[in-house]
């Protein structure tokens, strides 16, 4: 569970998680979430502050700890991109529609783009957990 490679593609999943969601929530797709996400889910938003980064930043390296720690255990390990949208589809679209149906958080297109997009972003931290992993496999 705490192998050399489990840590190090821990470490490599969690730093593409954080930067890659920044990246993309806060600078390339923040105006579209803007206008798809509901007056009271903008209220829920909390400002920016070292506290409230390092909380994202532990749970961007529980992620990756789980998802690293999930795909030592596969038997085939020949596609980590394919395992990532395994678990993009759960927080994509489980967590999402979930969510949807319990709050007034976001719309349906809100919605919809954030599963896809999802897909495409955990697929690309299963690969690069898949990379790490064999790269520094025992």
């Amino acid at each position: 569970m705490f192998t050399k490679s489990n840590v190090l593609a821990t470490i490599a999943g969690g730093i593409v998680l954080f930067f890659g969601g920044w990246i993309f929530y806060d600078m390339l797709a923040a105006d579209f979430y803007a206008a798809h996400y509901s007056v009271g889910a903008t209220a829920l938003m909390k400002v920016a502050t070292l506290r409230t980064m390092l909380f994202i930043a532990v749970g961007c390296l529980v992620q990756a700890f789980v998802m690293s720690t999930v795909f030592s255990k596969l038997a085939d390990k020949s596609n980590g991109f394919y395992y990532g949208v395994y678990f993009g589809g759960f927080v994509g679209f489980g967590i999402n529609f979930l969510t949807y149906g319990i709050m007034n958080v976001v719309d349906k297109t809100g919605l919809l783009v954030d599963g896809i997009w999802s897909l495409i972003f955990y697929g690309i931290i299963g690969w690069v957990i898949a990379f790490v992993s064999k790269k520094f496999a025992s």
